[in-house]
């Protein structure tokens, strides 16, 4: 398990584990955990091939920055409808990200929690070794499971820049 960079939160610096995903490259495997219809289920790399995906990665969403960056990309990937697919993923417990979607009406976006084994953040590069959780990110991917777009927030309080992200995936779709 590598180490790159860095990230700050607040200004303290943090270390990032794993390697860092880089653009041109196949995006990395990953099994996150949401609660749906049908009790837990799982949503896998394999299940965002076939068009354009957006990861938003996310400490927390029980934490105001988390909320704006989800909500946000929510509101402005609705015009893409269903030629993309948008993805929040956190380590927040798959319950408490279903209740915060339903109660914000979160409905563009699917949500996978990394809690099980943290196997997200290590393989994307953006679990902060110091404090356990995943670092602030955007990633945008092409049909194939290629990276186009990379994003991981320096400074982990601040917002990812949408226009960027958005763009590129508006390039894809």
């Amino acid at each position: 398990m590598g180490r790159h960079g860095a990230v700050t939160f607040k200004g303290n610096p943090l270390t990032l584990v794993g390697d860092e995903v880089k653009v041109g490259s196949a995006a990395p495997e990953f099994d996150l955990t949401c609660y749906g219809a049908g009790g837990m289920e799982h949503i896998k790399k394999a299940d965002l091939l076939g068009k354009p995906a957006i990861i938003s990665v996310v400490p927390s969403l029980d934490t105001p920055v988390c909320q704006v960056q989800t909500k946000t990309f929510n509101k402005r990937l609705a015009a893409l409808g269903d030629k993309v697919t948008a993805l929040t993923v956190s380590l927040d417990l798959p319950f408490a990200m279903n209740r915060f979607c339903g109660a914000e009406d979160i409905k563009g976006m699917k949500n996978g929690s990394d809690y099980m084994d943290r196997a997200f953040g290590t393989n994307w590069g953006v679990l902060i070794d110091e404090l356990k959780i995943l670092a602030r990110a955007v990633f945008v991917l092409d049909a194939k499971g290629v990276v186009h777009y990379a994003q991981v927030v320096k400074e982990v309080a601040e917002e990812p820049n949408y226009d960027a992200a958005i763009a590129a995936l508006e390039k894809l779709a």
